[in-house]
């Protein structure tokens, strides 16, 4: 890898890191100049802030206050029931 140049697997690598956290400006720099030449990788960036929102949306809009909100109250019994410790 040239040091002034990302390629298209480091790109790719970096725009998923990029996700969890907030990557170097140096790096971002050169993120932004490979994504400005490769419809590919730009391309594939979009794809995946895409992906985060919509997973990001989906997750909102679940309940997850309950969690036994989609057990019937007998799936719970046998549940309990299945990790009572034996009395042996």
């Amino acid at each position: 890898m040239s040091h002034w140049m990302f390629n298209c697997k480091e790109v790719s690598r970096r725009v998923s890191e990029s996700m969890d956290r907030k990557l170097p400006l140096y790096q971002r720099m050169l993120i932004r100049m490979h994504l400005l030449m490769c419809k590919y990788c730009a391309r594939f960036r979009r794809q995946v802030v895409m992906l985060r929102k919509l997973c990001r949306s989906h997750r909102l809009n679940e309940n997850f206050s309950d969690p036994n909100a989609s057990l019937s109250p007998d799936a719970r019994e046998r549940i309990r029931q299945a990790l009572k410790p034996s009395s042996e």
